[in-house]
């Protein structure tokens, strides 16, 4: 089992779809990596050899923001707005939609499951 960015690599998946469980690297990021290092598509994870592997750490390491250092720095610049006490930081603040969207009906997924209102029902 490869092991990159502290995250464990499925070994029986090609390496393309292996490397999105890293968090931070998407489909886009995967293709770029392997472009980089020279690995084809078409491999599987348990056939690359160490140095290969080794490779593809070292490409991320160098290159790319990933994982936990990428959760903090998102974190914190969700926290910049919040203190800063902007219209996002406060949509962030009260767990509504950031970007616009309409609450009226719709957005549970930012607010959670309807609560009822006491009285309503007749």
């Amino acid at each position: 089992m490869a092991r990159i960015a502290g995250v464990n690599i499925p070994t029986n998946k090609r390496v393309e779809v292996a490397l999105q469980y890293i968090h931070g690297i998407g489909q886009q990021r995967a293709k770029e990596i392997l472009e980089t290092v020279g690995i084809e598509d078409a491999r599987r994870v348990n056939q690359l050899t160490d140095a290969e592997v080794l490779q593809i750490r070292e490409t991320i390491d160098r290159e790319y923001i990933v994982e936990g250092d990428l959760r903090r720095e998102v974190s914190m610049n969700i926290k910049r707005l919040q203190d800063l006490a902007s219209y996002r930081g406060l949509r962030h603040r009260r767990g509504l939609p950031v970007r616009g969207q309409r609450t009226h009906t719709n957005a549970r997924t930012r607010k959670g499951p309807a609560k009822p209102i006491a009285g309503k029902k007749k």
